[in-house]
């Protein structure tokens, strides 16, 4: 297969569904090896026939975010097979309850934070040297407007996604010398199941597909993309950095 991407490893996380599994087929189309991780062994599964169909390749790694000693066991598992790592999109998330501060539970605080933030931290000590080992290492992390907004009832995922954003910019400022490049990408209001759960009485129809979200996630994944430490926004009329 060729393409912009050939012969290249990229992980996906949250790539059952919605922008993460656009975004591995994206990257499939561009001749990269899409290793996708996700909860759902079917929807996993249905990702693999799609990849498949358009000529290109996966590994499938049915595991949940809030297992971290899976994370480390891939990490040795991709050491293992490829020594390297060239791409990785951590995209996998979650909402929560959209409810007023005093009224969020331990629970779904911890659940939010667990996947939004520390499964991130665990890819990123997971996956270093991986990424590192490579030629051009390419980093992307999905964020939200909402780190910045910060609106009404949106308390936990507001905050998890700002703290993955000062994670990120941290990570970047400390591998500039090396030829990694980390960064954000804002992908907007979307037509996944996330935002219809977050936003029921909105036409799904008047939002972007998350396959051209997606497309716009290509770019920061090549060689010749080589800003560090951004926050990128995806906008019909093409990527733009926001911050």
């Amino acid at each position: 297969m060729t393409g912009r991407l050939k012969d290249r490893v990229a992980l996906v996380t949250g790539a059952s569904r919605g922008l993460g599994r656009s975004a591995a087929m994206a990257l499939a189309r561009e001749g990269a090896h899409v290793i996708a991780m996700a909860r759902t062994q079917g929807g996993l599964t249905e990702l693999d026939d799609e990849i498949k169909s358009v000529g290109g390749s996966a590994t499938l790694v049915p595991a949940d975010m809030k297992d971290y000693d899976a994370i480390d066991r891939l990490g040795a598992a991709i050491f293992e097979r490829w020594k390297r790592l060239d791409i990785l999109i951590g995209n996998a998330g979650i909402l929560g309850k959209l409810t007023p501060m005093p009224h969020v539970d331990q629970k779904m605080w911890d659940d939010v934070m667990a996947v939004n933030v520390t499964s991130n931290y665990r890819l990123i000590r997971s996956l270093d040297p991986l990424l590192r080992a490579s030629d051009a290492g390419r980093a992307v992390f999905v964020t939200s407007g909402l780190a910045h907004k910060c609106w009404a009832y949106w308390g936990p995922y507001s905050i998890s996604k700002a703290a993955l954003e000062a994670m990120v910019k941290t990570y970047a400022a400390e591998i500039e010398t090396s030829a990694l490049r980390v960064n954000c990408f804002s992908p907007g209001a979307t037509r996944t199941k996330m935002r219809a759960t977050a936003m029921p009485g909105e036409d799904p129809e008047s939002l972007p597909h998350p396959d051209d979200v997606a497309a716009q996630i290509v770019p920061m994944c090549l060689g010749d993309f080589t800003d560090n430490g951004g926050v990128y926004k995806f906008a019909p009329e093409g990527l733009f950095k926001q911050f």
